[in-house]
């Protein structure tokens, strides 16, 4: 947990008050003076690590609740809440911070009522729809409400990508597999023959045309699995521990996905299925203890990793950004990749990072940068609008789905921390961590930075009244542009 020299009062009086104690029976239980816990309250004196783990023993509360990480997520969430709201009044991001740090409820409450005008707007847009009303088409009443992925991605960011219970099963399986001496690819087609009645039987890629993944069909009528003969080891691995864990791990996946907020939506709820058994297939073919040890020996080198274990970049950099197990996690990794027109497929964070939903991302971010440098890994230390910097890793990946003249995929793939955990990486041996002026300054997205001055602004930030003679040659369209 991180937390900075700060000030709770209103939230640690709020819990003295939910439990009908006075500041007298407070102090007691907390072994504290009166005298002292009164200045806690009033702000007067900050709360300290020692004072609040104190709190954590007498009152059972979870220490996270202060931790800054979490007013770091709960200010950003605001700011992306306002953003909705453009006409309202600007409010400041010291504002935004004090409301986090003091009256998180209040922030919370906010969000929900955002989310709950968010409903409502979805449902005048469909009865528009039905009664023909072509506003709904003219976004004048626009569709907010999440896509499906969207919920489970939020989810998983939620649970900072990490699912004790699977992981643990995951390691189980790998492990048995090892104590057999042979190729896990063949233990697990051998598992899913002999536990389940499938028989995996390899197809060539022109031969494949059923539903879902390129590389894997399951017919659950005839209980053949088939996959892409041209499979490497380690995919061949991972599709086989996903079909594995859809019929072993089936109660166990049900009863995440019935604790998900996802309603009876049946979409979220087949993508959060698939992503949890994909979570399981990963963990088996990167098991948690035997990966993380080698990952803190090799600093986190991810080529040397990729090498390893026998898979590729992506792979690595997707596991690191889940290494959160209780009692013995791994560094706190955020992951992203992107393509070159600047769509986000996939984004994780196993701590405080959020990634904009609101504003697009920033050009300056080195995510971008490595399209003009394929297969280079290119490291940044970049500092957000709040002060905070990170250690960014990036680097392009791609593949192929056919011969010659058959279209690519490629994809920039970014890893990055905190900097305050950038000297255990490898990739900031050759970097001044000290120098205050070695970090690019970027941020979440237009829409929602503060920087006034940075050159690749492409909106005005919405949280302050935008400067004509500011930002005329960049916002207001020329004479004879389209919209003028």
């Amino acid at each position: 947990m991180s937390m900075k020299k700060t000030f709770m009062g209103v939230r640690l009086r709020t819990l003295r008050m939910e439990r009908g104690m006075t500041q007298m029976a407070m102090a007691q239980l907390l072994g504290l003076s009166p005298s002292y816990l009164n200045q806690l309250e009033q702000n007067q004196r900050p709360l300290t690590v020692a004072v609040l783990l104190k709190v954590s023993r007498a009152l059972g509360v979870d220490v996270q609740q202060f931790s800054e990480d979490e007013e770091t997520r709960l200010v950003l969430a605001m700011q992306e809440a306002l953003v909705d709201n453009p006409g309202g009044e600007p409010v400041a991001l010291p504002e935004l911070r004090e409301i986090a740090a003091q009256m998180p409820a209040v922030g919370r409450a906010l969000l929900a009522l955002h989310r709950r005008n968010v409903e409502a707007t979805q449902q005048l847009e469909a009865l528009a729809l039905q009664l023909g009303d072509d506003r709904a088409d003219t976004g004048f009443l626009p569709a907010l409400r999440p896509m499906a992925f969207e919920m489970v991605r939020d989810f998983f960011f939620a649970h900072q990508n990490y699912f004790n219970e699977v992981d643990v099963a995951a390691e189980a399986l790998a492990a048995q597999a090892q104590s057999q001496g042979v190729a896990l690819a063949q233990w697990l087609m051998e598992r899913l023959a002999q536990q389940h009645g499938v028989r995996a039987i390899p197809v060539p890629d022109a031969a494949h045309d059923g539903p879902g993944s390129s590389h894997r069909h399951y017919d659950p009528s005839t209980r053949v699995l088939r996959f892409s003969a041209t499979l490497a080891p380690g995919p061949l691995v991972f599709q086989l521990a996903t079909q594995l864990a859809l019929l072993e791990h089936s109660a166990l996946l049900d009863a995440l996905i019935d604790a998900m907020p996802l309603g009876q939506d049946p979409q979220a709820r087949t993508l959060a299925r698939i992503g949890l058994a994909n979570y399981f297939a990963g963990a088996v073919l990167l098991p948690y203890g035997a990966f993380l040890a080698a990952a803190e020996a090799l600093h986190y080198d991810i080529d040397l990793l990729s090498r390893r274990f026998g898979v590729g970049f992506e792979t690595v950099c997707h596991r690191l950004s889940s290494l959160q197990r209780p009692g013995a996690p791994g560094l706190p990794f955020f992951f992203i990749r992107i393509d070159r027109a600047g769509n986000i497929s996939k984004r994780q964070s196993a701590t405080h990072f959020h990634f904009s939903k609101a504003g697009g991302t920033c050009p300056l971010w080195n995510v971008y940068e490595a399209f003009s440098q394929p297969g280079k890994i290119l490291p940044q230390i970049a500092r957000m609008p709040d002060g905070r910097s990170y250690l960014w890793i990036a680097r392009t990946v791609s593949n192929g789905q056919g011969g010659y003249g058959a279209p690519s995929k490629t994809f920039s793939v970014a890893l990055g921390c905190d900097i305050r955990h950038a000297s255990r990486l490898v990739y900031a041996r050759a970097m001044n961590l000290d120098d205050p002026d070695i970090a690019t300054p970027i941020g979440m997205g237009c829409k929602i930075c503060e920087r006034t001055t940075c050159p690749q602004r492409a909106f005005p930030f919405v949280g302050r009244p935008l400067d004509v003679r500011e930002n005329e040659s960049r916002f207001v369209p020329y004479p004879g542009q389209a919209g003028a």
